[in-house]
């Protein structure tokens, strides 16, 4: 994908300084896009992704701390972005948790908080970048989701709720928002190789890669490639999809 199509753009990337998010953002800096990649809390793997880059890069990011389940940090955040006269082209959701356990177990705060960051979160985001764009009839939006919002999994079920949301969502906003210019997809990865499925004991990965036709875990560098088809010009046409890099899981 030749630089030039995202030279001189700009991007706000949630989760933007690990995993997935992370090789997202990091994509788009060595493409030239002018990135906020925005994290939760952990700051010291905020700073350790900003360390992790090349100077070039590093002068076109900036790190932005925001808890994407509050809609008045969400709303101060894009504030803050308008003062530095931010034109938005790119909103990219990756933010997301888990807090796994079988339903009869669950506790509450864990269904709340799981699907106040994935869920509501990416709604609060949507809607203040959705803002901003409409005046300008431009824009991409793109949900990270999860193959377990279509398949379910065992103790994941505010997880899978929280997934299955992002993909109705989508779809509802790209066809309110289409005829602006503006294209709203998600992204479906499966098992990607990030500490995000850092617990997974070894008997478990190696059950998991049974599962996958493809018999590995993918990079999030493959991840990024496909949100970059889907952020770029070729996929003008392209809206309410849910694009799968699973390996073939199903």
């Amino acid at each position: 994908m030749e630089n030039q199509e995202f030279q001189g753009r700009s991007a706000v990337v949630t989760g933007g300084t690990r995993g997935i998010g992370a090789a997202i953002s990091r994509a788009l800096l060595q493409r030239g896009c002018r990135v906020t990649a925005v994290f939760g809390g952990n700051q010291e793997a905020a700073q350790a992704f900003r360390d992790s880059l090349s100077p070039q890069e590093a002068a076109l990011c900036q790190l932005e701390a925001c808890d994407v389940a509050s809609p008045q940090a969400v709303e101060a955040l894009f504030q803050r972005l308008d003062q530095q006269e931010y034109a938005l082209d790119f909103l990219v959701n990756c933010a997301g948790i888990r807090q796994d356990g079988v339903a009869a177990m669950l506790p509450e705060e864990s269904w709340r908080r799981v699907l106040s960051v994935n869920l509501d979160g990416a709604f609060h985001m949507a809607k203040q970048a959705l803002l901003r764009m409409l005046p300008r009839r431009s824009g991409r939006l793109v949900f990270l989701t999860s193959p377990m919002g279509r398949l379910g999994w065992q103790g994941q079920s505010n997880y899978a709720a929280s997934k299955a949301g992002l993909v109705g969502m989508c779809r509802s906003l790209a066809k309110e928002v289409a005829s602006r210019g503006i294209t709203c997809n998600c992204v479906s990865p499966g098992f990607i190789d990030t500490d995000f499925i850092g617990g997974l004991t070894d008997d478990q990965k190696k059950e998991y890669t049974r599962l996958v036709p493809c018999r590995r875990f993918g990079r999030p560098e493959e991840v990024a490639c496909g949100v970059l088809y889907l952020l770029g010009p070729q996929a003008g046409y392209v809206t309410g999809s849910v694009l799968e890099i699973t390996g073939g899981l199903s």
